[in-house]
Order: structure tokens, then sequence, then C-alpha cells
């Protein structure tokens, strides 16, 4: 018995024609893989079958009411969880968790028993902010919310984008208990262990549905979007040898609790050092202070040879910074969005437009230069974002996140442009909850409550922990966590 149906669906935005003529079925209680690169249409298939969009062509049912002319039914029977957390970042817990309760016509108490083996990980903090949260926290809230009212389908657009690797097998381990109690569950997801998990996948490009199989099947069947071949390049550790971070014996406290608890490395220049932990291990902290932007409690550390506690305005000067949310400004072109950062790093005018047109012919942005940055694709505004954090040729670029969210062959061209840049002596400090981009790293650092737990190259890392790969390392380590979130 089939729990959803799709049948013709079409739906355009102007020129752009998002889904054409999509056809496919879910079995009742299945775990169904919606994946595809980024601008294939999930997250219009997604929105169409919530009935939060109108299909303009085509049928869709869901647990056996109609999309468009049923929709009340259907909102009381669906789970949503899109990409970006849904969550309330000024409600606590558990105004967030109330808060959809109501919404959907029930109360916590009632609901309850459908979210216990979640939302009890995370009931001791309620009285927390969501935005106060880690990514690993905020998926179980949000996870909870959507099943509050006991939902016989969940729809999860990304769910673990911006998760570390632990969380995100903690969030699967709990889908697949959803599944034993026969929730239907569609999923899209850029990770391929994750699409692994899946009974059945329906592969997306361009609108159109390319093939639908199980999950070996399709990933075999289209390699060359999921498993393109790896990439080569010099290793910077080999031959650079000159620091341009060091730091030494580095605290971030707040109040009693040591988000960054005593850490201490270099980077050479021209190197690719990879920066991992688990959601809520100091990572971003650490970041906030190498980049001027958060001063330490106590420690030393210099970045491109200025001091991190008093030269913090001349060290923004010398770096590029990438945050996992995009810098750039989505309602500027693609060239106005460099020229103002070209503007924002000193550089003089004919220089910003010299290196503008050799910018755009290397992205191959030429005939889009005068597009929208908010109109892109998210591959796209990756690439431009890392390029116009480069484009006043800093000693370091700091890259947070820089890929969440995006298919492997996309990936892989963000990478070509990361080993170009560091050929060209430019330091790049990375940090990804994508195990098979630490693999790319010259050396890596993995933090666990606030502390280095290891340091090295993958291989060294791998041969001292006995570990097939980077994903195993990660699990190994971030296992180890005592303190609580």
């Amino acid at each position: 018995m089939d729990s959803i149906i799709v049948s013709g669906i079409s739906k355009s935005y102007g020129r752009v024609k998002a889904l054409d003529d999509v056809n496919f079925s879910v079995g009742k209680g299945e775990v169904f893989g919606l994946i595809g690169p980024d601008g294939a249409g999930k997250t219009s298939m997604f929105r169409i079958l919530c009935t939060l969009l109108l299909p303009d062509a085509g049928t869709a049912v869901v647990d056996g009411f109609d999309v468009v002319r049923q929709m009340k039914e259907i909102r009381k029977r669906v789970g949503y969880m899109p990409g970006r957390f849904s969550l309330y970042q000024d409600l606590t817990v558990e105004e967030n968790l109330e808060f959809f309760a109501t919404l959907f016509g029930t109360t916590v108490e009632k609901g309850y028993d459908s979210i216990r083996a979640i939302y009890s990980q995370i009931e001791r903090f309620k009285d927390r902010k969501a935005g106060a949260l880690s990514g690993g926290m905020k998926q179980k809230l949000a996870l909870s919310c959507a099943l509050v009212h006991q939902p016989s389908v969940l729809f999860l657009d990304e769910p673990t984008t911006g998760v570390d690797p632990v969380s995100r097998k903690e969030l699967w381990e709990m889908l697949l208990m959803l599944k034993q109690r026969g929730v239907t569950i569609v999923a899209s997801t850029p990770y391929l262990d994750e699409v692994r998990m899946c009974e059945r996948v329906a592969f997306l490009s361009e609108g159109k549905v390319r093939g639908i199989g199980t999950p070996e099947t399709i990933l075999d069947r289209f390699a060359d979007i999921f498993n393109p071949p790896g990439i080569e390049h010099d290793k910077a550790g080999e031959t650079k040898t000159d620091n341009v971070i060091e730091v030494s014996h580095l605290v971030k406290a707040f109040g009693s609790f040591h988000a960054v608890d005593d850490i201490s490395f270099t980077v050479k220049r021209g190197e690719i050092f990879g920066f991992l932990g688990a959601n809520g291990a100091g990572k971003t902290t650490a970041m906030h202070m190498l980049t001027g932007l958060n001063q330490p409690t106590s420690g030393t550390g210099t970045v491109a040879g200025y001091d991190i506690r008093t030269e913090h305005e001349q060290i923004k000067k010398h770096i590029g910074y990438m945050s996992q949310r995009f810098s750039l400004y989505e309602d500027l072109t693609v060239a106005e969005n460099i020229r103002l950062f070209g503007g924002i790093y000193g550089m003089k005018d004919g220089e910003i437009a010299r290196k503008t047109d050799s910018l755009l012919e290397k992205l191959q942005f030429t005939a889009h230069k005068n597009d929208l940055v908010g109109s892109l694709p998210l591959g796209w505004k990756q690439k431009l974002a890392f390029s116009i954090s480069i484009f006043h040729e800093p000693a370091i670029v700091f890259l947070d996140e820089p890929t969440g969210g995006v298919d492997p062959a996309t990936r892989r061209q963000f990478w070509e442009l990361i080993y170009e840049a560091a050929s060209r002596g430019i330091t790049v400090f990375v940090t990804t909850h994508y195990m098979d981009e630490a693999e790319y790293c010259d050396r890596i650092s993995i933090m666990v409550d606030g502390k280095i737990s290891a340091m090295g190259t993958p291989e060294e890392l791998k041969r001292r922990l006995h570990q097939p790969d980077m994903d195993h390392v990660f699990t190994y380590l971030a296992r180890e966590a005592k303190r609580s979130e």
C-alpha cells in the first residue's frame, strides 16, 4: 500500500522549471530518499507534499489525501523538518515544543510518548534558548517538534546539514526507530552514508526524475555525481617551514565553563589545516579568537604575525573568512558583491575591475555577473563566496563548514579551488563535517571538550588510532566526550 503517490507534478518559477513531470510513489512505512544536486527541485517537491506550495500541474496524494483539495487533512498527518531549522531561536526548548504542539491542536503531554526517546535526551536543557543549542541538540528539538502531533508521514529536507558525524548517526538511529512504529519517512541528504540508510531513492536532476531504485543501484548508475574521482595535490607540510598561525595555551572561558581549554598548535604557510570536532567542542569559539572576533581569556597566539590579543584589526586585514551562513549580499548582483568586498579589503578600483573580469572568467560566471546572488544555486554561491574571501590574496583564509548541504561533485569543484589557493601560498584553515574532506587536508586537529584530542596527517591519525578511515577516527574520539553540551 502506498503512502505517497506523485503523478506528473510540475512547478515553475518564472522561466525556471523547478519540477518537470515528476512521478514516484512511496510505500507505507518506507524510508525513501529524494536525492540530487543543488537546484534539482527537491525542496520544491517537499513543499508541495507538505501543502506549503501549489503545483502548476499534476497531482499528489499523501496518506490518501490530495495536496491541493485536502490540505487541512494532510497537515494533521505530516511532520516537516526543513533544511534550515524551523525553530524559533529566541524561545526556549520547552517553549518551542509547546508552540508546535499548539499549532497542531494538541499538547506536549498528549504527544510525549511519541517523542520520549528523542526529547528525553535534551529535556534537561528545556529552559535554554534554541539559539544557544549546538547543531545536534537543535536537530533533536526540531525532530521532536515535527513529531509532537504523532504524524504518520515525516518529511526531512537535509536535516543533518551542519551537524557532526556522531549526531548524524544518532538522528538516523532515531529515524529507523520511527520506521519500526510504521511512520513513512521521506528524506533528502547530501551524505552518502545517509543515502544508503534508505530503502529506495529517487534521483532528481534539473527537475526530472532520472532514476529510482536501491541506493547502491542509483549511486552506481550516477557515480559521476555521487562518487567523483579523488583529487591530488602537493602536501604543503613537506616543503613549507614558516608558521602563519602560532597558538600557545589558548583558553576562552565563559564563567566557569571553558569553551576552549588550553590548546596549542601551529599552521604552516600554504598548508590546508582541518579543524574538526563535534558540535559544541569549541571549534567556532577558537576560530573567533583567531579571526579577531573574540578575545582570549588567557594564552597567546599570532595570526599572519599579528597578536590575537592586541592586533585584531590588523589580523582582519590580512585574512579571508567564509562562514557557513554566506557572507554574500543576496540582493546585490555577482559583480556588485565582488566590487563591495574588494573595497572593504582596501583594493584600488582599477585592481578590482581587472581582477573581477579574471575571476568571472575563471568561475565561468561572466554571463551571470549581473544576476542577483540570491538567485544562484547553493554550489555557485559557495564557489563565489570562497573566491571573494581570497580576492585580496590574504595570508590565510578561514572556512567555517564551507560546503554544507552540497552534493559530492560540487564539493569536489570547491576543493579544487582550495588546492589552487594553497598552491599560491594561501593557508587554508577549514572546519568540516564531511569526513571525506578531512582526508583532503594536509593535517588535522580534532577537538573534544574544548581540548585538542588528536593532531596529525589523516594517515597518521588512522594508523595511530587503528581506524580504517577518518569517519571512524572522528567517531572514536568524539564518543570520548565527557561534558554535556
